[in-house]
């Protein structure tokens, strides 16, 4: 499992430590990732990620999973969210031809 959120890609930076005698090594700035389940109001079910915190701060500001995929463009979003959108979509879909016309 990679080291990247699955809402903005955030992923694994590296630089360098530097000690008092200005030695240089290389190091890794690892993402804060957490394991996550975000309850999808359309699918009726809750979708496991691995998000980074800020993007639960940026979903849950947003008004949920749903408002957020379906709010930003597909340029943005990595390859995972996209499925989960289209996921969306044709949940909603299926439930705009289901309902009944007034």
């Amino acid at each position: 499992m990679s080291r990247r959120c699955q809402i903005t890609g955030k992923g694994v930076l590296t630089g360098n430590n530097v000690s008092h005698a200005n030695n240089k090594t290389r190091r890794r700035f690892l993402p804060n990732l957490q394991e996550i389940s975000l309850l999808s109001d359309t699918l009726g079910a809750s979708v496991r990620m691995r998000i980074s915190t800020r993007a639960i701060r940026t979903v849950e500001h947003n008004g949920g999973i749903d408002a957020y995929l379906l709010g930003t463009p597909n340029s943005r979003l990595p390859e995972e969210a996209r499925v989960i959108k289209r996921r969306i979509q044709r949940a909603q879909a299926k439930r705009a031809a289901t309902a009944p016309a007034a």
